[in-house]
């Protein structure tokens, strides 16, 4: 079956006969594509719509397909190579179980993970921030960060000092007096709030996404029981349709 996505990638691709929109694609071009298509794997798995989900899944290895068949024409490597890649990657990373190591579990697996960045640097000090993706999605990345800083010893105790940081960041908000700086301390503040989520065991980018889901079904509620006129009414009027639409919840 995937012998014939990647023959279909080829054909796309193909400067002469291919789809004028595909074969002019770079990784740069086709790499936003590739984050929305994860996020809609994400979402599918969210509404628990498994025949969605299908659907996503395959759209999200077209991506992979195609990242392959660009590198492949620029004789990097082809996807023969990523699968290579990761099934190696996944034996490595499980010695317990592909090799003959006795004990295993996610501390292994991050004690690999460690070596393998130090061993692409050619450093064995390598910086325990190392490798975390530029390209994440902010709150997925501070966490990751926060996470790396959390092993060598830079994290709090508990969530209560993770919780009066955010009321620090607040004041600093409220005092700062240029734009520039009322940006940088929202950001502080918004990074203090997922160090809080972390310490809580709450996924802040997943506790987010269904925030959005939340606001959008209430707020089509709302537009529901106004008619054409919800653009006109006053704000104590929207916000008696917001409490009836929470309250129908």
């Amino acid at each position: 079956m995937i012998d014939r996505l990647v023959r279909i990638m080829a054909r796309l691709r193909d400067p002469k006969t291919g789809c004028e929109w595909d074969s002019v694609q770079t990784f740069e071009t086709i790499a936003p594509y590739t984050i929305e298509e994860a996020y809609e794997v994400a979402d599918a798995i969210e509404r628990a719509d498994m025949a969605d989900l299908k659907d996503e899944l395959g759209d999200l290895l077209l991506q992979v397909v195609f990242h392959s068949r660009m590198a492949e024409e620029a004789g990097l490597f082809d996807l023969g190579d990523v699968a290579t890649a990761i099934s190696d990657k996944m034996e490595r990373r499980h010695p317990h179980i592909f090799g003959d190591r006795a004990e295993g579990g996610h501390h292994l697996w991050e004690e690999i993970k460690a070596e393998e960045r130090a061993a692409k640097r050619g450093d064995a000090a390598a910086g325990a921030l190392d490798g975390v993706a530029l390209g994440l999605p902010a709150l997925l990345r501070a966490e990751k960060l926060q996470k790396r800083a959390a092993r060598t010893g830079f994290d709090w105790p508990d969530a209560s000092g993770a919780r009066a940081k955010i009321v620090e960041e607040l004041a600093e908000v409220d005092t700062a007096t240029t734009d520039a700086d009322r940006t940088e301390e929202i950001g502080d503040l918004l990074f203090a709030v997922v160090n809080w989520a972390r310490k809580l065991a709450i996924d802040p980018e997943a506790a987010l996404r269904a925030a959005n889901t939340k606001f959008e079904r209430r707020f089509r509620d709302m537009e529901r029981r106004a008619g054409d006129g919800f653009a006109g009414l006053s704000l104590d009027e929207k916000e008696m349709l917001w409490s009836a639409a929470k309250q129908a919840e």
